[in-house]
């Protein structure tokens, strides 16, 4: 049971709470009354609101439709207006455009253009909206025109500003300093700047627009005119200067040089030292060349064709060779011409192309150029067939020194063949062919030339009044040797041309395994070089068998011996002072040994002549006496006999042989001091077994000579001066 005084406690606290809640009660009650209140007023405001939100759209709403449409219709009214602009210009684009089409482009391209374009876009209107208006002809003939008009600028500007390349800058181009590593590039410019980018702007408009391609044949006309007349002023340029300066490049290029020759010449030490072994007539012929190699080969051409036309019929004789200096000065002129000519077309060819393609339309680009080169193309092949019928013409003539103008020629044109063909790559196989046409013509006539100059060699004909009367060098042999010389400046031309007729089969030469394979174009560079080398061998053998075959014109069997000496000699030193040796050993290793034998042969056949002297020295027939016994008369005719066979054959040896010629100053001293020796030697003896014999009551009569008077008789021979 709770304690009464807890219970009451208790009673107050629950009371206390109750009220405190009555009280909340009654808060929340008025917050409740006041928030109905305020609920209801703001009802009735936004009731209001709405009211009057209402009835403002319905008062808006009509003036706003009202206002849109009003825009509306200004929109369009405006666009009708620009439209009713745009058409009506139309209508007066030909007057507007009238002035500037009449007056034409020049110096005013792109406000020309620019009237074009406006006249374009009113044809392209009226097609499409009026196509029956008497405006759309109008517009049509002022586009018209219009575009003769840039056609005709762009004729003149090319007309205008086109012009031959000089010659010194071209020689700039094509020259090649081997001093400098890194060679500067000449640049080309056919037309300026500014003029250049006028005729592509027009180019590129008449494609796009002018639906025009005669343009094109204008340009290639144009261009290809001024190509020749660059190459032909070059010509000119050769003409005026080489002739008497040796000018072959431009001042700029020549001090680049600091005065270095323009082109390497070739070592020939051969040449000046055979001069002793040459006839006296023909040692200014073999002078050293001149640094251009075309003047080697006009010293060799005189020879050859004085050689030609003397030796061959036999009109002349001896070595009376008159230089053709002033012709084959022209000669010259004219190869290194046509050398330069050639590397300047190609030079040429290359910066037009790349002209070209700034201009004309990609797919149009490699026709153009055919055409734009064709001209001086065919010029350059006309003049190289002029050269083959002109060589060709002079090897029936038999003067096959013809063939001396080829070789450098077709070496650059072969040289240059790679350039040539890529700068062609893409025109007609007709103009890709030219070239090689050209090489294969040279190479068929240069061929043929070197095979009838070895036939000439071995025919021609044996005139008594054509051979040199002191056995010395025979023209023949001189002219042989110096035209083979030229060959070593060209032998891998000339076996190449001997290859490119197939001549293997006439010289039997076997081909490697690797070569057999091959066809005929393609033959190795070892293959050539025993071609050539068998060549050579074949001209040195036929010049052999027709030296033997001349030397038995003589009726002195010594002065033939003499004669053959001094030419297989000459044809000896020749070989051994020069690369000949290196090709004809290719083929024939023992050629050095050969010839070192028939000298030997010469030599001891020579000294045969010298038997009927010295025979009358020898014991045959010689009295067998005692030492003071008196001889018979018989024994002392012997002796006398004997004394007067040797001094009359001595002095008619001397006689004569004094007159004969060795060139060669090492040959000659050798001859005489074996035939000094030897005749000496002999005549001591003799003498000493008559020294006490009694044969006669005047014996300086019998015995005119003392042996030193006897050797310097002897070494008086050959010797023409003493």
């Amino acid at each position: 049971m709770i304690p009464t005084e807890d219970a009451s406690s208790r009673k107050r606290e629950i009371e206390d709470k109750l009220k405190q809640e009555q009280e909340t009660l009654s808060f929340i009650r008025e917050n409740l009354e006041k928030s109905d209140q305020l609920t209801n007023g703001m009802v009735s405001i936004l009731s209001s609101f709405e009211s009057r939100l209402m009835q403002l759209e319905n008062s808006i709403i009509p003036v706003h439709k009202q206002t849109e449409n009003l825009q509306r219709l200004q929109e369009n009214v405006d666009k009708t207006l620009s439209c009713m602009d745009h058409v009506i210009s139309y209508y007066h684009v030909a007057k507007d455009t009238d002035r500037i089409i009449r007056e034409g482009p020049t110096g005013r391209l792109d406000e020309y253009l620019a009237c074009i374009a406006k006249i374009q876009r009113a044809v392209e209107y009226f097609q499409d909206n009026n196509p029956d208006s008497p405006e759309l002809n109008t517009v049509k003939a002022r586009f018209e025109k219009g575009k003769e008009l840039l056609e005709a600028e762009f004729r003149s500007l090319l007309t205008r500003y086109s012009k031959p390349v000089p010659p010194i800058l071209i020689l700039d181009a094509i020259s090649v300093d081997e001093e400098l590593e890194v060679q500067e590039d000449v640049v080309l410019e056919h037309l300026p700047e500014a003029v250049l980018q006028d005729i592509i702007c027009i180019a590129g408009w008449l494609v796009e627009y002018g639906r025009n391609q005669d343009f094109m044949t204008v340009y290639f006309q144009i261009r290809s005119s001024q190509l020749d007349r660059s190459i032909k002023g070059l010509k000119e340029h050769f003409r005026k200067n080489s002739a008497s300066s040796g000018v072959l490049y431009s001042p700029a290029v020549q001090a680049k040089r600091k005065d270095t020759p323009t082109k390497k010449v070739p070592k020939r030490p051969a040449l000046l030292s055979l001069l002793p072994l040459l006839p006296p007539g023909c040692r200014d012929l073999a002078a050293p060349p001149s640094p251009r190699v075309p003047g080697t080969i006009r010293k060799a051409q005189n020879l050859l064709k004085q050689y030609s036309q003397h030796g061959l019929d036999g009109k002349k004789g001896g070595c009376n060779l008159t230089p053709l200096e002033g012709k084959d000065d022209v000669l010259d002129i004219e190869i290194d011409s046509y050398i330069h000519c050639i590397s300047a077309f190609i030079k040429l060819a290359q910066s037009e192309y790349a002209l070209l393609t700034e201009v004309i339309p990609e797919h149009h680009q490699k026709k153009t150029f055919d055409s734009l080169i064709q001209e001086a193309l065919d010029n350059l092949m006309l003049e190289g067939d002029n050269i083959v019928s002109a060589a060709r013409r002079a090897i029936m003539r038999h003067d096959y020194s013809a063939v001396l103008t080829i070789f450098p020629i077709l070496r650059h044109l072969k040289m240059n063949k790679s350039d040539f063909d890529a700068t062609l790559q893409g025109t007609a196989a007709s103009t890709k062919n030219k070239l090689p046409t050209l090489i294969t013509s040279m190479e068929t006539i240069g061929a043929k030339a070197l095979e009838e100059f070895a036939d000439s060699i071995k025919n021609d004909p044996d005139k008594e009044y054509n051979m040199p009367k002191d056995g010395t060098v025979h023209e023949l042999t001189s002219n042989a040797i110096l035209f083979l010389q030229q060959l070593l400046d060209f032998h891998e031309t000339a076996g190449a041309m001997l290859a490119s007729q197939v001549l293997g089969d006439t010289y039997n030469i076997p081909l490697d395994p690797r070569e057999s394979s091959s066809s005929a174009s393609s033959y190795t560079s070892e293959f050539n070089k025993r071609l050539l080398s068998t060549y050579i061998c074949k001209v040195l053998g036929n010049l052999q068998l027709n030296l033997l075959s001349k030397s038995k014109v003589y009726e002195d069997s010594a002065l033939s011996a003499i004669f053959l000496h001094n030419n297989y000699n000459y044809i000896l030193k020749s070989l051994e002072k020069s690369e000949l040796i290196q090709l004809v050993t290719v083929t024939q290793k023992r050629a050095e040994s050969s010839y070192r034998e028939l000298i030997e042969q010469q030599i001891q056949m020579y000294q045969r002549s010298w038997l009927k002297v010295t025979e009358h020295l020898a014991d045959r027939n010689m009295p067998v006496f005692q030492p003071g016994a008196k001889l018979r008369d018989k024994e002392r005719q012997v002796i006398k006999d004997k004394f007067k066979g040797f001094n009359d054959g001595l002095e008619e040896l001397c006689k004569i042989q004094k007159g004969w010629a060795i060139p060669d100053k090492e040959q000659r001293d050798f001859i005489r001091q074996a035939q000094r020796r030897v005749v000496s030697d002999a005549y001591r003896s003799f003498l000493h077994r008559c020294a006490n014999i009694s044969f006669t009551k005047n014996p300086e009569k019998y015995h005119k000579y003392r042996p030193e008077e006897v050797e310097d008789m002897i070494e008086k021979l050959f010797d023409t001066s003493a």
